[in-house]
């Protein structure tokens, strides 16, 4: 029982460092991003909506990094 607690908690932290790494605004921001696409081509019931959506996102991201950037 305990190798399988030590295993499940090595999976767990390998995926954690994996996804979320040294910079976790990045994991954040790719969820965030894709619970907007989401969200969209859902309530819109219109799938191509999201490709409209998508690059506006990207680019307020990549703006906001950069502007974090910048104050560094």
């Amino acid at each position: 029982m305990k190798s399988l607690q030590r295993a499940l908690v090595g999976f767990g932290r390998f995926w954690w460092d994996f996804l979320v790494g040294d910079t976790p605004e990045i994991f954040i921001t790719v969820v965030m991003m894709l619970s907007v696409l989401a969200g969209v081509s859902m309530w819109l019931h219109h799938a191509s909506a999201a490709v409209y959506v998508y690059p506006v996102v990207v680019l307020g991201a990549l703006l906001v990094s950069v502007r974090r950037a910048i104050k560094r």
